[in-house]
């Protein structure tokens, strides 16, 4: 080994301590000195790269003792929950420098605004800043009347008569009771068996219910099992029922049992039959919402929360773009898009997607990655020149056939239902682009609708461009280089005047100038535009081939001007394009021409 040879550089004490080979110290005090500029990597050993505790994890989750499946019959979610956003608790806590009390402000505004009717704002009884927020909500109006607030608190007398203190004058509100009931909470934080665990809910439950009788206002109860993922199924479905005894929901009073995935431990399948296990066999069901809070420990709180859906739940407790600790809360923006994009309404507005991320990304000091769901800046965004052409050939398909739902390839949506805009955000220019996508910008933006061959030799010279430029291209951009490169090229041959007249054909008198210099010059040809092509070749001597030719009214910007293509095969036997653009059709397609003459050496 090469390590041991430089141990003398570091600068510790570790090694001096009695540090094994090997050991966890020596490898600590190993990445000290290399932090230090004292070698590269390469000089630690490869066996200390390799990780080898795999024996100590183990599946902490307990399957229920019955497993029906009946969830896995469902093929789709049919209908939205109801949403709680979590943002200002939960999401909040999360964050290295909490909200201050108007940024709150602004947030509950903008989850009103976007159609959340049950928001948890905080732990009032935690501290000042929590208790504040509250009160300024209920002192200041703000809290619309469909929309409920939802305050968290602990099975603990004090804490619980501190959270209805601050919901005085409160019209409506979710009043959330917690206790921890994991194996690992019982046996290492509480040490107390499973009795005295159930009997702090109960408590808590009973506590909640004379509170609640002696306050004035609308209070509904709910009760989390916190950590349930690591809850015996059977304990944790034994002290949900113990509190619903307590409260005794009804019709118009339900109560909220909420199972949370407080730390992710299983695969969506087993947390969603762990949810149609209690569900089924909860008290008073029918008065009861099953509701979940899943994090995203293991990547797949999504699959969490919609397979809970399928289970039984009833409510998603969750926040925007799954801000929250650890690795975040389930995000209710990929769940309600997803339930969007197959047809249902999920009952919440993401129609401005832009401005709910700005403000989101203000008052958390957050960002949103680029490949979020639906929202990242890159999520529509296809570089590809595939991908590009099957956009385009879908947009068009779309215009032409009007089908009554949206199935364009790649576009699992249709971007602009979330503020999001063609010309930004779908087809973007780089090196891997590819005709159609570069001709679809044109044409979308510009109105330029070039033939399907020069949309070819126009996209090998942008994808050139940016190839060798390193970096993408913005739409301006590609247009200001078709505009130099193919529009209205007049020099060194230029055409400043043209009379037509009938002569057992169409005679054509064309002023032409070379280098400045005139050439007077008349031909014949089949129409106007080949006894132009006639007349420059007699009079320059310039040998060509006139192959293709195309014309439009301009559909974007001006629309006076027409646009005229014109391809020519040269004298290596290449097709060279040009372009016109003027508010006559005529001087457009000679001024065409006479830009592919001009550019015939370009591509000798």
């Amino acid at each position: 080994m090469v390590w041991p040879l430089y141990r003398t550089k570091i600068e510790g004490a570790l090694l001096r301590k009695g540090a094994k080979q090997g050991g966890t110290a020596e490898v600590t005090a190993f990445r000290l000195w290399n932090c230090r500029g004292g070698g590269p990597f390469v000089f630690l050993p490869e066996r200390m790269f390799q990780m080898k505790n795999v024996q100590k994890y183990a599946r902490n989750y307990f399957a229920p003792p019955a497993q029906q499946y009946h969830w896995s019959q469902r093929e789709y979610i049919t209908q939205a929950p109801r949403w709680c956003s979590v943002d200002l608790r939960d999401g909040n806590q999360a964050l290295i420098i909490p909200m201050s009390l108007e940024e709150k402000l602004e947030f509950f505004d903008l989850l009103v605004k976007v159609g959340f009717k049950e928001i948890e704002v905080g732990f009032p009884a935690a501290s000042d800043t929590e208790y504040e927020f509250l009160r300024a909500l209920i002192e200041q109006d703000r809290i619309p009347d469909d929309v409920t607030v939802q305050v968290l608190t602990q099975a603990r007398p004090h804490i619980i008569e501190k959270t209805f203190a601050a919901l005085e004058g409160c019209k409506s509100a979710v009043v959330h009771l917690y206790n921890s009931t994991s194996l690992a909470q019982r046996e290492q934080v509480f040490k107390k068996p499973m009795a005295e665990i159930k009997a702090l809910a109960v408590e808590g439950a009973e506590m909640l219910r004379e509170f609640a009788e002696k306050t004035p206002g609308n209070f509904r109860f709910e009760y989390s099992p916190e950590s349930f993922t690591g809850t015996e199924v059977e304990f944790a479905l034994d002290v949900c029922n113990a509190v619903i005894d307590i409260w005794k929901p009804t019709a118009e009073r339900p109560v909220i049992i909420n199972l949370p995935a407080t730390v992710e431990m299983s695969l969506p399948h087993v947390y969603a039959s762990q949810i149609e296990y209690i569900s089924d066999r909860l008290h008073c069901r029918g008065n009861v919402q099953v509701s979940l809070h899943p994090h995203n420990d293991r990547g797949t709180g999504v699959a969490d929360a919609e397979l809970g859906l399928l289970a039984g739940a009833d409510r998603i407790e969750g926040t925007l773009f799954g801000n929250g600790e650890r690795t975040g809360n389930v995000d209710i923006i990929t769940l309600a898009m997803n339930m969007y994009c197959h047809g249902v309404d999920p009952g919440l507005d993401f129609s401005d997607m832009p401005s709910i991320q700005e403000v989101y990304e203000r008052v958390t000091r957050m960002h949103v990655y680029e490949r979020q769901p639906y929202a990242g800046a890159l999520v529509f965004a296809a570089f590809s020149g595939s991908h590009q052409d099957a956009i385009a050939k879908g947009m068009h398909y779309r215009e032409d056939h009007d089908p009554e739902h949206w199935n364009v390839p790649y576009l699992p949506i249709d971007p602009s239902d979330v503020g999001r805009m063609y010309e930004a955000d779908v087809i973007r220019i780089n090196s891997q682009s590819g005709k159609g996508g570069i001709g679809y910008l044109l044409e979308q933006q510009f109105g330029i609708d070039m033939p399907p061959k020069m949309r070819e030799d126009f996209g090998y010279l942008i994808k050139g461009i940016s190839d060798h430029e390193h970096r993408e291209l913005q739409p301006k951009e590609i247009y200001e280089v078709f505009c130099r490169e193919y529009v209205n090229v007049l020099e060194p041959c230029r055409v400043d005047s043209v009379k037509f007249t009938e002569r057992g054909g169409m005679f054509a008198e064309v002023g032409l100038k070379v280098n400045g210099v005139s050439h007077p010059a008349t031909a014949v040809g089949t129409g106007r535009l080949d006894a132009v092509s006639n007349a420059i070749k007699d009079s320059t001597g310039i040998h060509y081939t006139l192959v293709n030719y195309t014309e439009h009214a301009m559909t974007k910007g001006s629309t006076s001007d027409a646009m005229a293509y014109v391809g020519i095969i040269n004298g290596s036997g290449k097709i060279v394009w040009g372009a016109g653009r003027h508010n006559d059709i005529i001087t457009a397609s000679v001024n065409a021409l006479v830009s592919a003459i001009n550019r015939r050496d370009r591509v000798e």
